[in-house]
């Protein structure tokens, strides 16, 4: 028998995660949203103005909550504007997206 590999992503970022969503409050598998884009990550505004350890931060989200960011919002709008959790959850069109969210059952 072969050992298994070592896993290539250690703890924060474990997909499938069962644990409450940071946007609608769910307890539902997650996945890892970063708070800015990794498509503006080579941009050199973005290098210039934020650390590794801050463009590569991120929140875990459940799947229904990250499809409605990524649909509401461009990735450019989504660093330049929303790259915190307090923002994301204060804009009112996903706020309404999350609260819909959070009244519906997983499917398993």
């Amino acid at each position: 028998m072969r050992p298994s590999p070592p896993p290539t992503d250690t703890g924060r970022r474990q997909r499938g995660l069962i644990a409450p969503c940071a946007c609608c409050g769910r307890r539902v598998p997650l996945t890892f949203h970063h708070l800015i884009p990794k498509k503006m990550h080579r941009r050199p505004h973005f290098r210039r103005r934020y650390d590794r350890e801050t463009l590569n931060a991120g929140i875990m989200v459940c799947r229904r909550c990250h499809r409605g960011i990524h649909r509401r919002h461009d990735e450019m709008t989504l660093a330049r504007d929303f790259n915190t959790l307090p923002r994301l959850l204060e804009d009112p069109e996903l706020a309404r997206h999350f609260q819909w969210v959070a009244r519906q059952r997983e499917r398993i």
